[in-house]
């Protein structure tokens, strides 16, 4: 199934409800590392998987990434993918040697729980929908393959991708990180529906 053609006015929505999932997440991301964290939400797009796979960026390239399956009334997945210098970044804010590849993926999915479950709960929250996300999964691998490995942590069928591009600076150091919720189109439709640009009469 393809991604529905969305109106510039429901892609609006789709990206305010992003902006206020990922400015809870910046909010908790600045508690856990005791720093000032500023975050922008440049771009957002909504595609097809296959589409939001070559959106990531090169499908071979080495990328950490952490998943988060999801279970409710939404079932998803969100997945946060990190290129390996801003896991380097991150890593040292706290306190993580960056040649000590085991403890950098365990502190990205520290990090990545943090953003993903803030996120998760801020639009959930928003779109009045119950949801609630499941145990972190840290991963190292190419970008692609990450993406089959977030579709096989979900027994739901899904289909479409909410590409979210983000700027993160943490005390004037600058990393990029990408919010991917992977969802079924119908579920996405739901969240345009909580905020009346349903596509359904």
């Amino acid at each position: 199934m393809s991604v529905p053609a969305y109106t510039p006015l429901q892609r609006d929505a789709l990206a305010e409800l992003a902006n206020i999932g990922c400015g809870q997440a910046c909010t908790a991301l600045g508690a856990l590392l005791g720093r000032v964290v500023d975050l922008s939400v440049p771009t957002v797009q909504a595609l097809d998987l296959a589409d939001a796979v070559e959106a990531l960026g090169p499908a071979e390239d080495v990328v950490t990434a952490v998943v988060l399956p999801t279970a409710g009334d939404m079932e998803a997945a969100v997945l946060l993918v990190f290129d390996q210098s801003d896991v380097a970044r991150l890593g040292a804010l706290l306190g993580v040697d960056p040649a000590d590849h085991e403890m950098a993926v365990s502190a990205m999915s520290e990090i990545g729980n943090i953003l993903g479950a803030n996120y998760l709960e801020a639009l959930m929250a928003v779109a009045g929908i119950a949801a609630e996300p499941g145990p972190p999964m840290g991963l190292t691998d190419m970008r692609a393959a990450l993406v089959s490995s977030a579709l096989a942590s979900s027994t739901a069928a899904l289909e479409a991708a909410i590409l979210i591009d983000t700027r993160l600076s943490v005390e004037g150091e600058e990393c990029s990180i990408a919010f991917v919720l992977l969802a079924g189109t119908d579920d996405i439709e739901r969240l345009l529906q909580s905020v009346g640009l349903g596509t359904e009469a």
